[in-house]
């Protein structure tokens, strides 16, 4: 046997034989015969989208995008019955600023920002969706099965854009092919028309779509039924009697809920469904490892990762949407407490939270407290120290404490149980090193007390720890459909007439989300009897007997609060104006919210740019 040395040598010689032999190969050849390149760069869309790799990558673009539509919140969340922007009211004097567009002021106009950025963004998918459909019929030799199914894909996408966008703006543009040419001419379709179009559509999507997708996080089969049950649940009411709308909508839209409900059984828990968390930031043992967002509840999701390039956030032309990328969701609802004695200022501990959404006083009151787990999921009752605070001083007079890191620094009280003054903070005359808030005085400004402002629990439902301190960076999934809402659309169609329900009546269905956020049926789930006053009296929100839509309403809000559904609830239920200035004291203080703000107006960037003159949506 040859020694490693002498093998060494002889590959050397070997190596040396076959450079030689390539020398001369390329020396002895014609300049056709040599290596070359295609660039692939060069290629033009119609010859790359023509080859079944390149109409893969096509079907993929169709999907970024939604990161970007649906951080577009102001208007789905805001100036409903639950949430307020930061701005409205200004927290110097606790003053109702009724300008602003949460309180339907002078500031919701054609021109503003918010309007024009749905718009934008929701056309801009819309024709992603239509190059895709309008391209499949040249693909070469392709798959066809898989090209029906992309298709399919793209239909359903332009039919979620397009279905938030008639329910916001009434008759808008239906484009459903491929823009090739430039056209100002803006043409507003009957919403009734959209409808229609969106049934046909979808009701081919769940045809031609798996039921389990080639990519996770792609369209199935159950995300074009839940669309389909959206739709006729919606057409069903038939708003200001333009969508087409009929009682038989009603039954069509349990059948497609029963059909979700079917095949994404909820999960046992509801806090499984968002990412794990402590409350307890120093003993924080859960990071971005420990976080799964599948399981079989989602049916439609829109994707993150922990790739910054793949979370990144931009628009077709470039512009950067979230600077820092990623889910923004865990920093956007309020409550932050960079200022409490011991924070640690900008760190991961607590992240960054812009308050973009404040949660209304009421929103509490619809919990059972001490028994819905969603309730102690959602919101942070309690905040620790993070770092130690050695004499803190609470308040003129009284004598310092120190602050450890873990200690207890501020108690957000339930609404059932308020704190007498004894059992309140130092800084307030009572025992407590440290403050104690109790529902009635959440969000009031108070400079003597520890935290030095206005204060609200934290909405923690979809925070992430240890992620980077900033407005973006989240990995988790953020949901557009689960299969809790089915049976919530089910209640609330059989309410409205619909029959042949596979679980039975509508309260059968509404007690599924119920029961299992308390625990199981012999759990009491009382909320506050008066969700707007400071009564303490309850109210059993278990059905019972006779659901209503109210309970439906009341309930959607526990178990879907902040999934970006809340404005389209309330117009769908004709209840937006009667609950907002209800429970909403920032626009039942202003007063301006009117029947015409069921609509919003079209952008006055659409309409400049028109070469035709667009009605304007009545009252703008």
């Amino acid at each position: 046997m040859k020694s490693l040395k002498e093998i060494i040598i002889q590959m050397k010689k070997i190596n040396q034989i076959l450079i030689a032999l390539s020398l001369v190969f390329v020396f002895s050849c014609d300049t056709e015969d040599l290596l070359m390149e295609e660039a692939v760069s060069n290629q033009t869309a119609d010859s790359f989208f023509s080859t079944p790799a390149g109409f893969e990558d096509l079907s993929k673009s169709i999907y970024p995008l939604l990161r970007v539509i649906i951080e577009q919140r102001e208007l789905v969340l805001n100036g409903t019955d639950l949430f307020a922007g930061s701005s409205s009211w200004d927290q110097s004097t606790n003053a109702l600023l009724n300008n602003r567009i949460d309180t339907y002021g002078s500031e919701l106009t054609d021109g503003a920002g918010a309007i024009s950025d749905l718009w934008t963004v929701l056309y801009k998918q819309i024709n992603r969706s239509n190059i895709l459909i309008s391209r499949a019929n040249d693909v070469i030799d392709g798959d066809a099965t898989l090209i029906a199914t992309r298709v399919a894909e793209a239909k359903f996408m332009r039919s979620l854009c397009l279905f938030w966008a008639v329910q916001q703006w009434g008759d808008v543009p239906m484009p459903l092919a491929e823009t090739t040419a430039a056209n100002k001419e803006v043409t507003r379709v009957a919403s009734s028309e959209i409808y229609a179009q969106l049934i046909t559509d979808l009701t081919a999507a769940e045809t031609a779509l798996p039921s389990t997708a080639s990519d996770y996080g792609r369209a199935t089969k159950s995300a074009a039924q839940h669309l389909l049950a959206r739709v006729y649940l919606t057409r069903g009411w038939n708003f200001d009697g333009k969508l087409g709308g009929t009682t038989a909508d009603f039954t069509q839209a349990l059948s497609y809920a029963d059909k979700v409900i079917a095949s994404h059984p909820l999960v046992t828990n509801y806090a499984d469904l968002w990412p794990k968390r402590s409350e307890d930031p120093t003993n924080q043992t859960f990071g971005p490892g420990d976080q799964d967002a599948k399981n079989s509840e989602v049916v439609f999701a829109v994707q993150y990762s922990d790739q910054a390039i793949t979370n990144a956030l931009q628009t077709d032309a470039g512009a950067v949407v979230n600077n820092d990328g990623g889910n923004n969701l865990h920093g956007l609802f309020g409550g932050g407490v960079d200022d409490v004695p011991g924070s640690p200022g900008r760190t991961s501990d607590y992240n960054r939270v812009l308050g973009v959404h404040h949660t209304t006083p009421a929103i509490y009151r619809l919990f059972d407290p001490i028994n819905d787990t969603r309730y102690h999921h959602n919101f942070v009752e309690k905040v620790y120290a993070v770092v130690d605070n050695a004499g803190f001083v609470p308040a003129e007079g009284v004598t310092p404490i120190d602050i450890k890191s873990g200690d207890l620094v501020l108690e957000f009280r339930d609404w059932n149980s308020p704190a007498a003054t004894a059992d309140k903070g130092k800084d307030v005359g009572g025992t407590k090193d440290y403050a104690v808030i109790n529902h009635d005085e959440y969000g009031i400004v108070d400079e003597s007390n520890f935290h030095g402002q206005d204060k609200t629990p934290m909405m923690w439902k979809f925070w992430e720890p240890g992620i980077a301190y900033g407005n973006g960076f989240g990995e988790f999934d953020a949901v557009v459909m689960r299969s809790a809402e089915a049976y919530l659309i089910a209640a609330e169609a059989i309410v409205k007439g619909a029959t042949g329900g596979a679980l039975g009546g509508a309260s059968d269905y509404y007690n599924k989300t119920v029961d299992r956020a308390v625990g199981g049926a012999s759990v009491p789930a009382n909320q506050a009897a008066d969700p707007v006053g400071t009564a303490l009296t309850t109210a059993s929100y278990r059905a019972t007997g006779t659901v209503t839509i109210d309970m439906i309403l009341n309930e959607r809000a526990r178990e879907l609060m902040g999934e970006g559904l809340r404005w389209y609830d309330l117009k769908r239920t004709e209840k937006l104006i009667e609950r907002a200035k209800a429970m909403n004291p920032w626009i039942k203080g202003s007063n301006t919210i009117q029947s015409y703000h069921l609509l919003r107006p079209i952008p006055l960037t659409e309409s400049d740019l028109s070469t035709n003159e667009i009605t304007q949506n009545t009252g703008y």
